[in-house]
């Protein structure tokens, strides 16, 4: 693998991964609200969404940068959880039979089938909702980078955000589109959330200003790459939801093969390997983990 070449992943920080997402799902569930009986079908069906399994990429990523520059473990914990129920409720919408109309997410039934469309869209609305609840009563940071980090995480979910990235998807995605025309869908979609992940990782760390545009950067690198890598696992017999879904859209694999695919990801990746150097001075907390997370998709077909 050229990106991470001289990565070494030794078991201990495996374990560490092991024990960050236990962690996070450990909280996720104290955070999520209780189903006290089989009618409470809202509060059942978002845990069905934000408890599927699941790697925890975006809350375990938010710990590391977090951890790396000196922010508050707590708070970076909290603040992943409340990115997680973003994330799923995000993909509680995607799958509905007027977007995606997928069956299967993260090896269970799709929450709109187990629970009807009409329960999924609430359980959607209910987890954003608890999210910014989390966010504007978390613990050890000031209120006014508690503002600043619900203003972060509204830009991040609304019209110039992921809702704009998935509209562009379902209406854009059918036709023809330029290679800068999918990278600007597949920012929106993916990288406007690792952005406010990254973001909200420098707020509560008191890092110097120089490092939070570095930050930006890894991110848009980090969500290019991402989505190159999720168009290539459209076909995995690996994957844990529907396949083939992107057949007949216009993405990167259509548009350039996958071996064009594995090598612009491969550049992405090489790019935010750079932003990290610069961000951290004394040693990079995250190449490892995208290591680990990438490594599969760009040693194929090499």
């Amino acid at each position: 693998m050229t990106v991470h070449s001289s990565v070494i992943i030794d078991s201990g920080f495996t374990q560490q991964l092991t024990q960050m997402r236990a962690t996070v799902e450990s909280r996720l569930d104290a955070l999520l609200p209780a189903a006290s009986h089989e009618r409470d079908l809202v509060a059942t069906a978002m845990r069905h969404g934000a408890l599927a399994p699941g790697k925890r990429m975006r809350p375990i990523l938010l710990m590391l940068a977090s951890n790396g520059l000196g922010g508050d473990e707590q708070a970076a914990l909290d603040l992943g959880c409340a990115v997680e129920m973003i994330h799923a409720a995000s993909l509680v919408l995607d799958d509905m039979p007027c977007m995606d109309n997928a069956q299967m997410r993260r090896g269970n039934v799709t929450t709109h089938l187990a629970f009807g469309e009409d329960v999924a869209i609430l359980a959607a609305v209910s987890l954003l909702s608890r999210a910014f609840g989390v966010v504007a009563t978390i613990q050890g940071v000031l209120p006014q980078v508690r503002t600043q980090l619900v203003a972060i995480m509204a830009n991040a979910i609304g019209v110039h955000g992921l809702a704009c990235g998935q509209l562009q998807d379902l209406r854009e995605g059918l036709h023809p589109r330029t290679a800068d025309e999918i990278a600007a869908t597949n920012n929106l979609k993916t990288g406007v959330l690792f952005s406010a992940i990254m973001d909200m990782a420098y707020l509560i760390s008191g890092a110097p200003e120089f490092v939070r545009p570095v930050l930006q950067n890894f991110a848009m690198e980090l969500g290019q790459a991402f989505q190159l890598y999720d168009d290539l696992q459209d076909h995995s017999p690996d994957s844990a939801k529907d396949q083939g879904k992107d057949d007949g859209k216009s993405t990167f694999v259509a548009l350039c093969g996958e071996a064009e695919v594995r090598r612009r990801l491969r550049v992405h990746l090489g790019r935010a390997q750079e932003c990290l150097e610069n961000a951290y001075a004394h040693g990079d907390p995250i190449s490892r983990y995208l290591h680990l997370i990438f490594a599969k998709a760009t040693e194929s077909g090499m």
